[in-house]
């Protein structure tokens, strides 16, 4: 009775997703379409004092080349901004802690990975990054990261719709439109709440109060150059440290917690992420946050079908999506539930809740890690490497099938759009006919595109893993040997390279090895696929439509959705099946097995 007490909010979580699937994608369907809604009165002026502001005629369409140069000028001019601010923070205002700037190394990583939407963090928020740094940098690239994602789908989108056309959109209009009428309102109602629940809102300095149980511990010294020193015996000398007080991080972290789970970004103000009280404080906010990061993803097949005139083809995607999504809670709940089998020879029975927060419960921890490695989200609210093996197994077999499961803002459905026209184009010749999808003949072309998107992340994660394990810095890195070492470098590199941003723990990240190539794999990870994407929508929007025939396949059906789910599982193993064997699968062996 208690395990379904404990699933029951779960259920209910997800059950609440799908009846707001409709109504918010017909609003985003009215947004990228240019028609009114009820947020119009208010956000169309500040719409066209934008387009003023930039010179954008919002009426002038661009082919995908053109989409394509904005998209990456766009971004790059962000990633400048951002760098630039992270190493000058110490000399701006709203920086109460005086924290100096940020290394040039660190810098790089730090704008490259929220430009593209990773949030990848090789440092502790809330001791590297100050106020004005986590507001007008980070918070600010992580709506337009958002909304560069989400209008990439939209370009790919119109691709399918459109006939004989020789455009894609505006990226400016589908940019402006996307922050402002999505992202921002949302965002603003969701601080709001989770300041209701306790979450912080200020600009006050870090408080130090008194402990009510002081405690102290037993300290190496060192002498001026960091070395230990000895005694007569030969025994390092210790010191008694009392600590009879504690500093409170303070900040603005509602209005950056609201977006990072709105828009799939990650990171975190404090270095603890979605379990830090401040961050995360009660049950519902916890489950709210899990609504955050799934609303938007979810939506957006609702907004395919509309677009694409069959909101049935919306409806299978969104299937597969939550087919994938509650196969993977449910392994995991099953693997932290069972416990680790050497905890309980020791007489200590129970599910395994070293790392989660007791507050959440197991399956309000299993539905939020899930939910994040399905998404490109990469807020935790419980320790990935705390884990069971199995059980750490889930969100990185997530990760690594390219974060299609609900996915990213926009990101996630095109690459799940990538792996159906894989789907359709199989499929075709299985019967002997050339391949349709949407009323598009799926040619040479649109399956190099679709390939480059769906293999890219995978390539470069086994490429920089190998690398990892025979670079002497970065092996110095590692903390634990063996298989679990393995995993947390595979984990690492499948992070950036899929844009995540999560990690297992025991793996020192703020290294050159791992800050400059995990920013390579970032870029990689992020823009290679885009630029597919985009060079796809403009052959199809050129295409003619075809329509159905008898021996067209029915893409809107249960019979492609479970084909469809065959064919991410057969990639996903046969890419990463060797990897994982070496991780986790035989760490999970070797547990089993008594060690």
């Amino acid at each position: 009775m208690s395990e379904i007490n404990d699933i029951i909010p779960a259920v209910a979580l997800l059950l609440l997703l799908m009846l707001l699937v409709k109504p918010m994608g017909s609003y985003m369907h009215k947004v990228y379409q240019g028609e009114r809604t009820l947020l119009s009165p208010v956000l169309a002026p500040c719409e066209n004092i934008l387009y003023r502001l930039g010179g954008i005629d919002r009426d002038e369409e661009m082919g995908w080349q053109r989409y394509a140069t904005a998209m990456l000028l766009f971004n790059l001019t962000g990633f400048a901004a951002l760098f630039m601010l992270l190493l000058v923070q110490h000399l701006l205002p709203l920086n109460p802690q005086n924290l100096p700037p940020f290394s040039w190394q660190l810098a790089v990583n730090t704008a490259v990975s929220f430009t593209t939407n990773t949030n990848w963090q090789a440092y502790s928020g809330e001791a590297t990054a100050s106020y004005l740094t986590q507001m007008a940098g980070l918070t600010v690239q992580n709506f337009l990261s958002a909304a560069t994602g989400m209008a990439v789908l939209i370009a790919l989108i119109r691709g399918f719709a459109r006939r004989r056309a020789a455009t894609i959109g505006n990226f400016w209009v589908d940019m402006s439109r996307g922050a402002l009428y999505v992202l921002l309102p949302l965002s603003l109602a969701g601080a709001i709440f989770l300041i209701s629940q306790g979450v912080i809102q200020n600009f006050a300095p870090y408080q130090t109060v008194p402990l009510v149980q002081v405690f102290s511990y037993d300290k190496a010294q060192v002498d001026e150059a960091g070395k230990p020193l000895t005694g007569t015996d030969g025994q390092p000398l210790l010191a008694t440290v009392i600590v009879d007080q504690v500093t409170i991080p303070m900040g603005p972290v509602a209005s950056q917690e609201s977006i990072k789970e709105l828009g799939t970004n990650g990171g975190g103000f404090f270095n603890a992420n979605a379990a830090h009280p401040f961050e995360n404080p009660t049950p519902l906010s916890h489950y709210f946050e899990i609504l955050l990061i799934l609303l938007i993803p979810a939506g957006l097949t609702y907004t395919f079908g509309l677009m694409v005139g069959n909101t049935r083809q919306g409806w299978a995607l969104l299937a597969v999506m939550l087919l994938l999504l509650a196969v993977s809670f449910a392994v995991l709940y099953w693997a932290e539930s069972s416990g680790n089998p050497l905890v309980t020879r020791m007489g200590v029975a129970g599910p395994n809740m070293e790392g989660k927060e007791v507050r959440f419960g197991l399956a309000g921890s299993c539905l939020f890690e899930v939910a994040t490695t399905a998404t490109s989200c990469g807020a935790v609210s419980a320790m990935h490497d705390s884990l069971t093996p199995l059980g750490g197994l889930v969100p990185l077999s997530l990760i690594l099938l390219g974060e299609i499961v609900f996915g990213g803002v926009g990101s996630g459905l095109y690459g799940m759009l990538a792996f159906a026209v894989i789907a359709v184009f199989v499929s075709g010749l299985m019967i002997g006919r050339t391949p349709e999808y949407l009323g598009k003949k799926i040619e040479v072309r649109e399956m190099w595109m679709s390939i480059i998107v769906i293999l890219t992340a995978g390539v470069v994660v086994l490429i920089l893993s190998g690398a990892a394990m025979i670079t002497p810095a970065a092996v110095s890195s590692m903390a634990n040997p063996g298989a679990h070492g393995l995993s947390e470098v595979l984990y690492a590199m499948a992070s950036m390279a899929n844009n995540n941003g999560s990690a297992f723990a025991g793996l020192n990240a703020n290294g050159s090895f791992h800050t400059l190539l995990g920013s390579l794999a970032m870029l990689i990870g992020r823009y290679v696929p885009a630029i597919a994407i985009l060079a796809m929508a403009g052959s199809l929007a050129g295409k003619k439509y075809v329509p159905p025939s008898l021996g067209t396949l029915p893409t809107d059906k249960a019979p492609f959705a479970l084909w469809l789910t065959l064919v991410i599982l057969i990639v996903g193993a046969l890419t990463f099946f060797p990897a994982l064997a070496l991780g986790p699968i035989v760490e999970h062996l070797t547990m089993t097995g008594g060690k």
